[in-house]
């Protein structure tokens, strides 16, 4: 058994972390010993690492937890978590077009900017500006 610190250590997480993903439900509360310390089991390990993944490859808490219900859930199948993953990558393709459009608006402004002048003068705000005006006949 190992206690928060050590689960923590060897989690590549947080104290703090550990106890956030407790409350959020995404790893059960441990067993307490006679002094009233959390004790982890050593395959908490792999649950909190598996967590840390799913974060990075963009997953958030909540579909984490989703992913996490499925590998208990007997019916099952892994059809279901290609559907989720699949489903990620929708979100995040609809994301990256949206940033790209931003970019490209920003990208525009700057090229209509010189970089010289007063602010009075400054393309980049003047579009930011006539943006409200814009949206006031909304």
């Amino acid at each position: 058994m190992l206690n928060i610190g050590q689960t923590a250590r060897k989690s590549g997480v947080t104290v703090e972390a550990l106890r956030y993903y407790e409350r959020e439900g995404l790893i059960d509360a441990p067993d307490r010993d006679g002094n009233g310390y959390r004790r982890y089991a050593p395959d908490s390990v792999r649950h909190i690492r598996f967590i840390k993944r799913a974060q990075q490859v963009g997953f958030t808490l909540g579909e984490i937890k989703d992913l996490l219900s499925l590998q208990t859930d007997p019916a099952a199948s892994c059809c279901d978590v290609r559907a989720q993953a699949s489903e990620k990558v929708r979100d995040m393709e609809d994301k990256i077009a949206v940033l790209e459009g931003m970019k490209s608006v920003l990208s525009q402004w700057i090229e209509e900017c010189s970089g010289d002048g007063p602010l009075t003068e400054c393309p980049i705000l003047d579009a930011l500006n006539t943006g409200d005006e814009e949206d006031e006949h909304d």
